[in-house]
């Protein structure tokens, strides 16, 4: 189900995810102001920055749920306003709130969602999914009944279930226990392409390949993680939030993230 980027005429690859120029408003409030991003295929990237800074909205922006003001947005070098059907297959997200429906089992929730997609050998994918987040032996419990752990593995099963080559995570580490971040990690492996907001620094450096800063909609800083430690890390952000343009720093904070 899952897509591979295209080789463009150049003979390179095809950015996973790419942001040209994207500016988002929300009523008088901007939130993204201009944003250019690519992200290439495989590529694990995080999203640091402090609150109001525009994270939620950028992730919201590529999942095809929020239309930019202006710039434009592609996956998998299709443009998301043109084809969005395409967007939302090549793309899963796991926000800081489930979004599951809580009267409804485990199963129960894996499978609306499957039928939603069209899936085929649904069965069998619900069935995988519950085993790969350690939830076979609850799928037939409400999520209502579930831990704040299982109901964010469940979140994490329900955004693979239909094997996106993309996947989107909204602060999804904050509050889980051991096993569950353990899943959360594992699901980052392979050639999965993930952009992760978060405030976690050491989560950062456990499961990134790079950080971009994102400081009131604007983009102050990008760097590689190999070899640097969650402190170093927290040095890099510093030194990029003290290298605004002083009216920026004078600013109030934004009110959406």
């Amino acid at each position: 189900m899952s897509g591979h980027p295209a080789d463009d005429a150049g003979g390179g690859r095809v950015s996973a995810v790419e942001l040209r120029g994207v500016r988002v408003i929300l009523g008088e409030q901007p939130v993204l102001r201009g944003i250019d991003l690519a992200v290439g295929r495989g590529r694990k990237l995080a999203l640091v920055g402090p609150n109001g800074a525009g994270k939620s909205t950028l992730l919201r922006v590529v999942a095809g749920l929020l239309h930019p003001s202006n710039g434009e947005v592609s996956v998998e070098g299709r443009p998301v306003a043109s084809d969005p059907w395409h967007a939302r297959r090549a793309v899963g997200m796991v926000a800081h709130q489930s979004m599951l429906h809580p009267e409804l089992t485990a199963r129960e929730n894996l499978l609306t969602y499957g039928r939603l997609y069209g899936l085929d050998r649904l069965g069998e994918r619900v069935a995988a999914g519950l085993e790969r987040v350690g939830l076979a032996g609850r799928a037939n419990s409400r999520v209502s009944t579930l831990s704040r752990g299982m109901v964010q593995r469940l979140a994490l099963a329900r955004a693979l279930l239909h094997e996106p080559s993309v996947l989107l995570l909204d602060e999804a580490e904050t509050g889980l226990d051991t096993r569950a971040r353990d899943r959360l990690v594992e699901a980052l492996g392979g050639d999965l392409t993930a952009i992760l907001a978060t405030h976690d620094f050491g989560h950062v450096s456990e499961v990134a390949d790079e950080v971009v800063f994102l400081v009131r909609g604007r983009i102050v800083g990008r760097c590689e993680l190999a070899g640097l430690s969650a402190a170093e890390l927290r040095e890099r952000y510093a030194g990029a939030l003290a290298s605004r343009p002083p009216t920026e720093a004078r600013q109030p904070a934004g009110v959406a993230d």
